[in-house]
């Protein structure tokens, strides 16, 4: 009987110990981040701020529509200028950035697209290859395989051999159903244009 599968495992959340898993984790889960929260700003037209220090003290931050005004607004309490032409233009700085965010993630979707495409071509090629060994490159080749490919050129050779022995073509021949039609009597000097008595 198979072994059961326990399938998809959660995750402890702990910090990890490994500084190299640390980091590639954090590149990821920051980029997780940030996509989320365009989402969000584009679903439902919020501002938002986010400033992240990474394990290396580095800053990084997502603002919408900028991190300054995003900041300005938190810590001084002003709520925004909802007057006249600023509130036209907030407006339509706020439209061109939603435009901007969704072709982002629109972008972001299509890479993954892509990505997976890749993935599945390369799964394919490999399958190919093991399927169809012989040919691919000979250096690309493993001893097995070099020595299956000999075993089958030098079946291929005695083969051929075999096909062109005088005694089986003659026989060959002999086998070969008269062609020449009934009553047709060819003339004879066509077939045996030497005189008589040529090489005697």
């Amino acid at each position: 009987m198979g072994k059961k599968s326990l399938g998809r495992q959660k995750v402890e959340m702990v910090k990890m110990k490994n500084n190299s898993n640390l980091q590639v984790t954090f590149s990821k889960r920051r980029s997780g981040l940030f996509k989320k929260a365009s989402e969000l700003c584009t679903l439902c037209g919020v501002e938002i701020g986010i400033i992240v220090f990474s394990p290396g003290n580095k800053v990084f931050s997502f603002g919408h529509p900028e991190i300054g005004n995003v900041i300005d607004r938190y810590v001084n309490g002003n709520p925004p200028d909802n007057s006249g032409t600023l509130h036209l233009i907030e407006a339509h700085r706020n439209a061109n950035v939603r435009e901007l965010n969704m072709q982002l993630t629109e972008l972001v979707n299509q890479i993954e697209i892509e990505k997976r495409r890749g993935e599945e071509l390369n799964q394919m090629r490999r399958a190919s290859q093991s399927q169809y060994w012989w040919e691919s490159p000979i250096e690309e080749q493993n001893p097995q395989q070099l020595q299956q490919l000999k075993s089958a050129l030098e079946e291929l050779k005695k083969n051929v051999a075999k096909q062109f022995d005088p005694n089986t073509m003659s026989q060959g021949y002999n086998n070969v159903p008269n062609m020449i039609p009934p009553g047709f009597n060819p003339n004879p000097e066509l077939y045996n244009p030497c005189p008589p008595g040529f090489g005697h």
